[in-house]
């Protein structure tokens, strides 16, 4: 027997509600008036922060009243209306997940309280194989008379809805898996073999915690970990904000590059240890966080790893037999994520550190190519002279007489031939462009500044 995937709707593929978007179809039909009803919108906005509540519920079913006399077609061309915003609100990397379950051959499968003819079109562009909804009853198919046809599709309801429409598709639950935020899907979790919280709220964050069920994030990379919606990362951005880098002065330009890119691998040069937090920050003035690749040997390690993994690193396995070593990279691109990679590798060394020739390797150009993402190329410059490599920690008393540290975000584009050899030294000659005029010249290292660029 085959399994399947069943998924809550709101705080689950959706970050917040689905109400709104629904409402304003209705509206756009003529199903509901013009003016909103007296505290919808707080009742939108509590749900969106903590999920469903025994009061919101109770006043859905009563709600279900209130749709006697709706005409069936009218609702039926707002759940068409309807269908591509919802699909266009669906977190990023609940595509991958659903992509994950099609890969294996399960069934996907839409559960939830909203009304069916609301989420069926919706369910379609998703490519769903079934919607498991609540139905209101019509009269003759025309009109509404304010009940419902068979289970109110929540709780217990959802869970028998699960169970009947898996016995008739031959379903084995025990190799199926259950996604919801909602403490009230305990019964539809518990039905299946594999329950996973996704946005928990927290009732079921700390029953998720107690069964050590997987809790996720479907806006962020696996393993990212929001406390009260808050990435870790946002945390470190908000702790290091440029004017409190009192040792650097930073001079960042170009950032308005990345402004309409939904997803983009972002190449710096790699001069310093400084370079992640530098270039965090010059991102983050487009609100929106960034993952960089990081070696499983890190990401692995006790402490260090999961560390490293709650900050959004992106795991990369140069080891990996299966020929997709960065993978979780390529999924992170697809799902619209900013990603960053040093085309380098590493922090030259030597003579290396002040050729005026950077030299990269294939992995960013061959990500690009493969995810159809564009490519940001960023010139990165002085961070050495903060943090050289060779001190443990960078000079942050120099407060006096800070160095300034520039970052030059280039021109968005997409490597025109899949020659990695060729793409890749046009990726580090745009690299170099966006570097000061010094970088482009000879330069003759003294002893002192050839120890600078060695681990000390």
């Amino acid at each position: 027997m085959a399994g399947a995937a069943f998924f809550d709707l709101d705080r689950t593929l959706l970050q917040g509600a689905s109400g709104p978007h629904i409402s304003a179809a209705l509206r756009a039909e003529g199903v509901l008036a013009d003016k909103p009803i007296r505290g919808e919108g707080l009742v939108f906005g509590i749900f969106n922060v903590i999920g469903e509540t025994l009061p919101s519920m109770a006043l859905t079913r009563v709600g279900i009243r209130a749709t006697k006399g709706w005409n069936v077609a009218a609702v039926q061309a707002a759940g068409r209306r309807v269908g591509p915003v919802l699909a266009d609100a669906v977190q990023p990397f609940a595509h991958e997940l659903i992509a994950d379950h099609r890969a294996a051959g399960d069934k996907v499968v839409l559960a939830t309280t909203t009304p069916y003819e609301l989420v069926k079109p919706f369910a379609d562009l998703m490519g769903m194989d079934a919607v498991l909804a609540t139905r209101y009853r019509s009269v003759d198919g025309s009109t509404y008379n304010g009940t419902v046809d068979g289970e109110f599709v929540w709780s217990r309801g959802k869970a028998r809805s699960v169970r009947a429409w898996a016995r008739a598709n031959l379903i084995e639950l025990a190799d199926s898996y259950g996604y919801s935020d909602s403490v009230f899907d305990l019964p539809m979790l518990r039905a299946v073999g594999h329950p996973t919280a996704v946005n928990p709220d927290p009732r079921l964050w700390a029953l998720a915690s107690l069964s050590r069920w997987p809790t996720v994030w479907l806006d962020a990379p696996p393993g990212v970990p929001k406390p009260l919606g808050i990435e870790p990362q946002r945390i470190v951005r908000e702790l290091f904000r440029p004017e409190l880098l009192l040792f650097i002065r930073m001079d960042v330009d170009g950032v308005d590059n990345l402004a309409d890119l939904k997803g983009a691998l972002i190449t710096p040069n790699h001069r310093s240890y400084l370079d992640p937090l530098v270039l965090g920050q010059a991102v983050s003035r487009t609100n929106r966080p960034v993952r960089f690749l990081s070696k499983k040997e890190v990401t692995d390690a006790p402490i260090v790893g999961p560390i490293t993994t709650a900050m959004g690193a992106i795991r990369v396995d140069r080891q990996d037999h299966s020929g997709d070593p960065m993978g979780e990279a390529a999924r992170a691109l697809r799902a619209g994520e900013l990603v960053a990679v040093f085309p380098q590798g590493t922090i030259p060394r030597g003579h290396d550190f002040f050729d005026p020739v950077l030299k990269g390797r294939y992995g960013a150009v061959r990500l690009a190519l493969d995810t159809g993402t564009p490519i940001v190329p960023v010139g990165m410059w002085g961070t050495e002279r903060a943090w050289p490599r060779n001190r443990r920690l960078p000079y942050l008393l120099n407060l006096a007489d800070p160095p300034e540290v520039r970052v030059r975000f280039g021109e968005p584009y997409h490597p025109p031939t899949d020659d990695l050899e060729v793409e890749t030294k046009r990726l580090m000659d745009r690299i170099v462009d966006l570097l000061p005029d010094v970088a482009r010249e000879h330069h003759e290292p003294t002893a002192a500044e050839l120890a600078r660029t060695v681990p000390g």
